[in-house]
């Protein structure tokens, strides 16, 4: 928390939107037992604030506790410091044992604020496409993906954010931890893509802020030239029956 207050003393210019990585304060943790709490308890009130002071939207990770299970948790804090929205991660990471200790979300959650249209996953959501389809379908403009990606696949990383933000015509905010922890390395490439696949910003393994700025009219135009979106069609596997 200090270190995050410090950087945000930093900012040099008023932003509309800041996002911080996947279970911002306490990195990828298999011990939810140890860490976490209910979604207005204090990593919330820490954002919350940081949101009212700097008069930001704030995307940040937190291991949310429910009744009786655990579940890996985005919250959407809006400029007034409240609660507009928070995302379950759907696919918990299997190979890294997340899904034994953590519950997936079951809805993907897009929200239309006075600023922009925004939807959200979390790390291992980014290898599933059908989640950003239905935010497509929706006409949300950026799409946010919070990580704790490693360095061993951060090429996958790179070039899935580049393909969900060119097949469904986004900005597309990706922001991954950096630093290391007893098993893995990160190397952070936080970046944004926009809608025809162009590369707006890329991060390296700094721990810093990166600014940039997204043209939502320039991304209307796109879909209005290009109107792939419109021509979706969400296709179901049915066994053929034999026509007579």
């Amino acid at each position: 928390m200090n270190k995050i207050n410090k950087m945000m003393e930093s900012l040099s210019e008023e932003v509309d939107l800041i996002v911080f990585p996947e279970m911002t304060l306490t990195g990828f943790s298999m011990a939810p037992d140890a860490h976490a709490e209910y979604s207005d308890g204090k990593t919330f009130l820490f954002f919350s604030s940081i949101a009212k002071q700097y008069g930001v939207n704030v995307v940040a990770g937190i291991i949310e506790k429910g009744k009786k299970k655990f579940f890996n948790t985005l919250l959407f804090i809006n400029r007034e410091g409240e609660l507009a929205d928070k995302y379950r991660k759907i696919h918990p990471f299997t190979m890294g044992e997340e899904s034994k200790h953590y519950t997936g979300g079951f809805a993907y959650i897009n929200n239309s604020t006075e600023d922009f249209h925004i939807g959200f996953s979390i790390c291992y959501d980014l290898r599933f496409p059908e989640l950003f389809r239905f935010m497509a379908i929706d006409k949300v403009e950026i799409f946010v993906n919070i990580a704790n990606w490693p360095e061993a696949r951060i090429e996958h990383y790179k070039t899935l954010c580049k393909a969900r933000a060119i097949e469904n015509q986004c900005f597309f905010v990706a922001v991954n931890r950096t630093g290391d922890d007893p098993k893995l390395k990160y190397t952070g490439n936080s970046s944004i893509f926009g809608p025809m696949g162009e590369e707006i910003l890329m991060m390296g393994d700094e721990e810093s802020i990166g600014i940039a700025e997204v043209d939502l009219e320039y991304l209307e135009q796109t879909r209005v030239a290009f109107p792939f979106l419109d021509d979706i069609k969400l296709i179901s596997i049915e066994d053929e029956e034999d026509e007579d």
